[in-house]
């Protein structure tokens, strides 16, 4: 393509959220019923999510980041806690562990997969006495839970899943959610399904579950109206999203294998290209390409105003670790 053309072509956006006419249907017949708040739609969509994973308890949310700050607090993260995570990610992890007072520790990543270092996390955990590990699947890509879990077991931390950019991720055959203690999704529209705006909570410990809809909901529990047992928040999902999640689902798995389809024909693209580096997905893991990240540590520039001549979408995921930034220096 001539660049005259490639200028006036149609741009391809980083992402794009997949609307049918049933989302449409389920959110008209939410508007109809006048019905706006948390109700069946909601109640329904957490039940299903929940079945996906293998869980008995799911949660809905207002964001993803909502839900990663009541998972902490369920799981009885609070002041003065040591929390083991990533410095390579969105800035709503770490901030999550700072709103429920406890402190972030940034560990070093692997180099290939740009998750959580194994090795890196125990000696964390070991050396600030951390109580908790909050591991991020990056890009769609499960962390190494097989010796995370290990860790988390030996030292008797709790094991926390952000799972916001993986939804349908696997590892060894298991999906990514269903290891920790308490696990938390995103359903912002870049994701791999979204409700517009939106997160869910999962857990298998019904503790952890009561905790969190009670934390989510003002901090009134099931009994007595207008009676407050804790010092909650309004985080709740609506509806509206709640429809948008039943009308989503469904079709998770099969969008998630046309990513990986879109995904193996970049790889095997760019896989003879010396100056590049594709993603990699390890044996027994399963990749569900929320975004498809390369490396181009010597042509970077030249590469981005590539893409930019031609109309591709293109960011970078991260410029800048999460410490670097100025709120944290300032801690």
């Amino acid at each position: 393509m001539h660049p005259s053309q490639a200028r006036n072509a149609r741009s391809i956006p980083i992402a794009r959220p997949l609307i049918s006419e049933d989302e449409k249907r389920r959110v008209l017949e939410v508007l109809d019923s006048g019905m706006l708040v948390a109700g069946r739609q909601v109640a329904e969509f957490e039940q299903a999510f929940a079945r996906y994973l293998g869980l008995p308890h799911a949660v809905a949310t207002s964001s993803g980041t909502t839900a990663l700050q009541v998972a902490l607090e369920a799981a009885g993260l609070g002041k003065g806690d040591a929390v083991v995570t990533t410095p390579f990610t969105f800035v709503a992890t770490s901030n999550a562990i700072l709103h429920v007072g406890a402190r972030p520790v940034f560990v070093d990543v692997d180099s290939r997969t740009c998750n959580i270092d194994p090795q890196a996390v125990a000696d964390a955990v070991r050396r600030e006495k951390a109580r908790a590990i909050l591991c991020v699947h990056l890009y769609g890509l499960s962390c190494d839970m097989g010796a995370l879990a290990q860790i988390a077991q030996e030292t008797g931390a709790v094991l926390i899943e952000d799972c916001a950019q993986a939804h349908g991720a696997k590892f060894r055959g298991r999906p990514v959610g269903a290891f920790g203690r308490v696990s938390i999704f995103s359903f912002y529209p870049s994701k791999n399904m979204t409700t517009g705006e939106g997160g869910m909570i999962v857990t298998a410990d019904p503790a952890v579950a009561a905790r969190a809809r009670v934390l989510v909901n003002v901090g009134q529990s099931t009994g007595e109206e207008y009676m407050y047992e804790t010092i909650g928040y309004n985080y709740r999902m609506t509806n509206i999203a709640g429809a948008m999640g039943l009308a989503q689902l469904p079709h998770l798995d099969a969008w998630n294998e046309v990513r990986r389809a879109h995904a193996a024909r970049f790889t095997s693209a760019f896989v003879a290209l010396e100056w590049m580096l594709p993603p990699v997905e390890p044996a027994g893991y399963y990749h569900v390409y929320n975004q498809y990240t390369i490396r181009v540590p010597d042509r970077r520039q030249l590469f981005l105003a590539y893409l930019a001549e031609h109309r591709i979408g293109h960011r970078v995921y991260y410029p800048h670790l999460v410490p670097h930034s100025p709120a944290y220096r300032r801690l």
